[in-house]
């Protein structure tokens, strides 16, 4: 089985990150994008964020009707901050037949992998998948090879759609009372208004 690992705070999903899940998905075959939204993630913290169950809802929602896309709660259950390389393990030991990972990265974000949590273990359990964003399209391999020399050669570099949508800015529109139709589906726009989150009319900032 080949299996795409899509981890991140999805505060709130959003177009983007279906695009990209399915460009990745299509160049490299991949039987499956596991979207994994992060308990507490280390990079954020002091941030305030939507909590845990609204943001498995939302990616729940986004991802309805596609076959290919899965939703996985591993790192909402795990106590403790989210770290990709206790996903990849217990994803591994949760597939004893084997299964081909696949983790999938903006080239920013693969920029900082020198500074994660056991960075080395992720090299070994996973390839990595880089996917190219606005103001991001070049492969940095100076960070990854200074994890694992050569590694940034395993590297696959995915030219999708680049879609500049980030979820600060629709945090922001939400917040000022503006539309995000088109920047969020249509059913994720309903539950962001519903719960009141991101500090829009009636709500709070996190839910």
């Amino acid at each position: 089985m080949k299996l795409g690992v899509f981890g991140g705070t999805f505060d709130p999903v959003h177009l983007g990150h279906l695009v990209v899940a399915e460009a990745t998905r299509a160049r490299l075959g991949l039987d499956m994008v596991l979207f994994v939204p992060a308990g507490r993630p280390w990079q954020k913290r002091g941030q305030v964020i939507a909590s845990a169950r609204h943001r498995l809802a939302m990616v729940e929602i986004a991802i309805d009707g596609n076959p290919r896309f899965s939703l996985s709660d591993a790192e909402v259950r795990r106590p403790g901050p989210s770290y990709t390389a206790d996903t990849l393990a217990e994803l591994r030991d949760a597939h004893p037949e084997g299964v081909e990972m696949y983790v999938m990265l903006g080239l920013d974000t693969l920029g900082e992998i020198d500074g994660w949590r056991r960075p080395e273990e992720v090299l070994k359990l996973a390839t990595i998948v880089g996917y190219a964003r606005p103001g991001a399209r070049v492969l940095d391999s100076g960070p990854i090879d200074s994890v694992s020399r050569g590694a940034s050669r395993g590297v696959v570099v995915v030219e999708g759609p680049l879609i500049g949508i980030s979820s600060t800015e629709i945090r922001g529109r939400v917040a000022r009372g503006q539309s995000v139709r088109y920047l969020v589906p249509d059913g994720v726009e309903s539950y962001i208004h519903e719960h009141g989150l991101y500090g829009g009319p009636h709500g709070t900032v996190g839910g």
